[in-house]
């Protein structure tokens, strides 16, 4: 601890010694500055008849002040992840006034009032705040969080990591509209006696301006942290005197690159707005989980994480959606999850939920929502259209398609959350024992953009496909075939109908022949084409047609077997 511990029941009490809270707006602001702004907040607060208030603000410094004074005006605090129109609409219906920044909506409070209430300690037991799972799910969980609940953990990183931070400022790039910021960007340095910035900062560039040399910890993100590449920094890395990391696992590979380049061995926080912080790990070598003192872990039939902790509202073992393995030494280990909850950029989402949403649209049969993971997490989303969805696609073309079903989503899903790929079919592909395939969902949306043509549409019957492209301008196979007309080469028309062949057919033979192959007629960038093939597994011969609205391209037969 680098100065003597405030708890938070007392934090906004004029009477202990003054200290640095917080770099806002470019001004250093003290204890006093805090405590005279969250004394006319909460007298004003006290005149006002709503009981509940919802609270959002991007700077970390006003949305402190309007928080202290709403617990000790005695106001019901909720605090959304997001500030997006419909979770506005939401809190109104509910009944709560809207403070910080909501669009135009919300309430401002004073800076000053003629008659200052005086401030008492808070009862930790009896405040509270109201927190969501961290995500757009439509109908995000509302977590109830009381002071004595948020006052353990603080004490608890700062019993970890204290002595590691020493003075250091915290800076931070993600929000404190959820747990791990709260904590970690706020909560933390007000307790311990640590100045933290009031800006949410956009990249670690700017993060560094501001600080100009002085001592730091950085709160960050997994999705921040693995952006970081060879053009970084990495001397001004090096200097902060941690780096901290939640909301989902850091790759291997990212945490050993950050250790390599800079030295810096990232600390991973493991928990959820439900649990509070659960464990941690520190190393690019070692992933296994080490929990926090006075956490207890235990293994459930299923693989499921059994949890009772000093962070939840009692005593009883709480039931986690991960599993885990446990390890001799007390650590452990993640296995995955147990239901479709996913996390893109730290946001939990409900891909269910997010299906949902889309089968409401007249141009949906059935959707499917799955996560892509690679160097960015990102949503796929799979869609069985309509009758009158198919004839918007006719017609409208899939870019009017998808442009519209992101309209519907965004009144309830946050923009980083919504689906990036996008695929349309008459019936979603199954598998043999009824099930979505996600094999072959998965392969086609894996599908290197720079080598096969960006597919429209699909259409699946037993043994046939039709699939319609775009042939972008950008693939390989245009370069140099032939400089100043740019076409298709015959031997890519090949390579792509083997290709989609052995993804929807069970092509198990090795190839022999081909038989009747026609070149009739070029394929030039940013043709739409439609590309029919046809599996008789009875001969052992993949048919192939690739058209367009008004010329056939090229045909042919590829013949599978073994040579006699």
């Amino acid at each position: 601890m680098c100065v003597e511990p405030i708890p938070l029941s007392r934090f906004a009490l004029p009477s202990h010694p003054e200290r640095t809270v917080a770099v806002h707006a470019e001004h250093m602001l003290d204890r006093r500055r805090f405590c005279a702004n969250v004394a006319a907040a909460a007298s004003a607060l006290q005149r006002r008849t709503e009981p509940c208030y919802g609270l959002y603000h991007e700077d970390a410094y006003p949305f402190g002040v309007a928080l202290f004074a709403l617990w000790h005006a005695g106001k019901k605090v909720i605090i959304p992840g997001n500030n997006c129109h419909a979770t506005a609409d939401e809190l109104v219906s509910q009944g709560c006034a809207l403070i910080g920044a909501w669009h135009g909506r919300e309430s401002s409070l004073p800076s000053s009032a003629e008659a200052l209430i005086e401030l008492h300690a808070l009862n930790p037991a009896d405040t509270s705040v109201t927190l969501f799972t961290s995500g757009s799910n439509g109908k995000p969980k509302a977590i109830v969080k009381t002071l004595l609940q948020l006052q353990r953990e603080v004490d608890a990183l700062e019993a970890q990591w204290g002595q590691l931070l020493g003075e250091s400022a915290a800076v931070s790039t993600v929000s404190h509209q959820h747990i791990y910021g709260l904590l970690f960007r706020l909560l933390w340095p007000l307790v311990s006696g640590r100045c933290f910035h009031s800006q949410l900062f956009l990249s670690p560039e700017s993060m560094m301006k501001a600080l100009a040399g002085q001592p730091a910890y950085w709160v960050a993100s997994p999705a921040q942290l693995k952006r970081l590449d060879e053009l970084t920094d990495w001397a001004q890395i090096a200097k902060f005197s941690a780096i901290f990391s939640s909301g989902g696992p850091l790759p291997p590979e990212s945490t050993a690159k950050i250790e390599r380049l800079c030295g810096q061995r990232v600390i991973e926080v493991y928990g959820s707005s439900e649990t509070g912080g659960i464990a941690w790990r520190c190393s690019s070598h070692d992933t296994r989980w080490t929990p926090f003192a006075g956490i207890g872990l235990s293994r459930g039939e299923d693989g499921r994480c059994l949890l009772t902790s000093p962070y939840l509202p009692d005593e009883s073992t709480y039931p986690m959606d991960d599993r885990i393995e446990m390890h001799d030494d007390g650590r452990f280990s993640l296995l995955g999850r147990l239901d479709r909850i996913v996390k893109v950029e730290e946001k939990r989402l409900s891909l269910d939920a997010l299906e949902n949403a889309l089968n409401q649209s007249d141009w949906v049969e059935q959707a499917h929502c799955l996560l892509l993971s690679s160097r960015r997490d990102r949503v796929a989303a799979a869609i069985a259209l309509t009758e009158s969805g198919l004839e918007a696609l006719r017609h409208q073309g899939r870019a009017a398609i998808f442009k519209s079903l992101r309209r519907q989503l965004q009144r309830a899903f946050e923009s980083v959350v919504l689906p990036r790929k996008w695929l349309f079919f008459d019936a979603l592909p199954m598998t043999r024992q009824g099930k979505i395939d996600h094999v072959l969902l998965r392969q086609l949306f894996a599908l290197d953009s720079a080598k096969y043509p960006q597919l429209q549409s699909c259409r699946i019957a037993v043994n046939r496909v039709e699939l319609e492209f775009r042939i972008q301008p950008e693939l390989v196979y245009f370069e140099g075939h032939f400089p100043g007309m740019p076409i298709l080469p015959g031997v890519t028309q090949l390579a792509w109908a083997e290709h989609y062949g052995k993804l929807f057919f069970s092509i198990e033979q090795p190839f022999l022949t081909m038989e009747a192959v026609k070149f009739k007629k070029i394929i030039l960038p940013d043709a739409l084409i439609k590309m029919t093939l046809e599996w008789r597994n009875e001969n052992g011969k993949l048919y192939f047609d690739l058209s367009s609205v008004s010329e056939a391209h090229s045909s042919g037969r590829m013949v599978y077997g073994v040579r006699p």
